[in-house]
């Protein structure tokens, strides 16, 4: 899976209310084992969903998703 499959991948879930609105994602580690991927992959995803307003990451703290 690319990096752009992931991401299309978990902002389908988001859509979908798996994730709802202000809701913690799991740890880089766990969604590198979800998808089978490295953790430089998530964090590559991390960073297309940050750029398209899917994520928000809080410093020392994860990544979540936006109240809207």
């Amino acid at each position: 899976m690319s990096s752009d499959d992931i991401a299309r991948d978990l902002a389908a879930r988001i859509r979908a209310g798996e994730y709802p609105p202000g809701t913690q994602l799991p740890p880089y580690r766990v969604l590198a084992e979800l998808y089978n991927v490295s953790l430089t992959t998530v964090a590559k995803v991390m960073t297309l969903l940050r750029e398209r307003g899917v994520v928000v990451g809080v410093a020392g703290r994860g990544t979540f998703v936006p109240e809207r």
